[in-house]
């Protein structure tokens, strides 16, 4: 059973959708609607959503925005875009950013559900136990290396680019894979072995067939919205470089190292739900020029090597740590200061801004210089809650403390601790204490 979010501006437009969703015998558990993307926000960090549905143009927050504030989020959620706007730029730009529907209003009642159905059947494939899915790969593929002539190529590129550069054939062979640019990044997948007891014996082969099954899932979720090239490396590592050019890179330079901290987290939970391997992903920041590709090599292969202090996270971006900062590998000493040290800034910066209308965990990583998996990640493992709970909880405490002492009404306490409409607020407040704000205020 799914849980659906229908997002919209226009309540009627929400009610609608909800009623048809309804009754349309799906397997669906809950229906929630929100009538602008905070909100939405909101629902998506509370509760189980599977699949969100929202109109592209809502005001403050658009669809789009939305779309990606939710894959920081939660990055397994699926999009389906409603618009007004026969667009092909808007639809370009929802696909691209993951969509799986871009559709028109005034929305066909079938073709709305066909869109969902596809949506959700493609959701709920079973994971496969591994022995039997490797099974089905080692009878099915002969296991060819993919772009085998190019492999070494490739590799020699990403350690040594300049010997590559420098000759014309091997230039000619990189133009064929079309990796132009300009902008690049890597991310490199570091495969461990399986646990015991999900496989008693460990050959040559079951590591090939799993490098070979790693590869595919990788390939296929990427090859919905990025140009990529992925091969092979040493180690039991699967390499991936990403490239943009001009004219993409700058529509969203800002949000691109977001793409890829979701891209990672992606990555590693397909792998995990088809392999049953924690796969480590590291991430390189994004640089101009093939030249650069030993720099992003090993700021990639740097970022895994952080899965060693935390072993319980898995998606590791270059930026996120201050290199500059030690002269050597950082001590575990001086991981935890440089952690405590972001932790207790994040909070700093909520506690002065939680009121603040829009307040959203990219904005607070922003100003911590670190992507919003990695803050997270750190504000969840020292303190105990997630980031997100912890604005909540400040919003709460300071809404009941007002609603108790003074005579402010509903809309004005709502504008006081950040929340665009009464009714959202109201929602968020008796999910948080159990009784409406006008109940405790009797």
């Amino acid at each position: 059973m799914f849980n659906i979010l229908v997002v919209d501006d226009e309540p009627l437009i929400c009610k609608g959708l909800s009623s048809l969703l309804a009754s349309s015998g799906l397997e669906i558990d809950r229906i929630y609607t929100a009538n602008s993307g905070f909100e939405a926000l909101d629902c998506i960090r509370m509760e189980e959503v599977d699949l969100l549905v929202t109109d592209i143009q809502m005001g403050a927050m658009s669809g789009i925005e939305l779309m990606q504030h939710a894959k920081l989020a939660k990055p397994w959620v699926q999009t389906i875009i409603i618009s007004a706007h026969e667009t092909f730029q808007y639809a370009q730009m929802a696909v691209r950013l993951g969509a799986k529907d871009y559709l028109i209003k005034p929305l066909n009642s079938e073709h709305f559900l066909d869109s969902v159905r596809s949506v959700l059947l493609k959701m709920d494939k079973p994971s496969p136990e591994l022995a039997i899915f490797m099974a089905g790969i080692g009878k099915s593929f002969r296991l060819e290396e993919p772009l085998p002539e190019y492999s070494k190529l490739l590799n020699t590129l990403i350690q040594e680019p300049s010997s590559v550069l420098d000759d014309e054939e091997t230039l000619r062979k990189l133009d064929e894979l079309k990796l132009r640019g300009p902008f690049f990044s890597v991310i490199k997948i570091k495969l461990p072995l399986p646990e015991e007891n999900k496989m008693q014996q460990y050959t040559s082969r079951d590591r090939e067939l799993l490098r070979y099954a790693a590869l595919n899932i990788a390939k296929e979720l990427l090859d919905q919205e990025w140009s990529t090239v992925a091969f092979y490396s040493p180690e039991e590592e699967i390499t991936v470089v990403i490239q943009w050019d001009e004219k993409n890179y700058e529509e969203s330079a800002t949000g691109q190292i977001n793409r890829l901290d979701v891209l990672g987290r992606s990555l590693h939970l397909n792998i995990h739900k088809y392999l049953y391997l924690n796969a480590v992903i590291g991430i390189s920041q994004i640089l101009k020029g093939l030249s650069f590709m030993d720099v992003l090599n090993r700021q990639a292969a740097k970022a895994i090597q952080w899965n060693k202090e935390h072993s319980d996270h898995f998606v590791f971006y270059y930026g996120d740590f201050n290199w500059s900062s030690y002269a050597a590998d950082p001590s575990p000493e001086d991981i935890y200061t440089h952690s405590n040290l972001i932790v207790q800034k994040a909070k700093a910066y909520i506690d002065e801004n939680y009121a603040q209308k829009g307040l959203t965990i990219h904005e607070v990583a922003k100003k911590n210089h670190v992507s919003p998996n990695y803050l997270s990640y750190l504000f969840k493992k020292n303190t105990g809650h997630n980031l997100w709970e912890y604005v909540i909880k400040l919003r709460m405490e300071e809404s009941r403390e007002m609603i108790l002492s003074t005579d402010l009404r509903r809309y004005e306490i709502a504008e006081r601790v950040g929340y665009e409409s009464p009714e959202h607020f109201s929602k968020i407040f008796k999910k948080y204490y159990g009784i409406s704000p006008s109940e405790l205020k009797k």
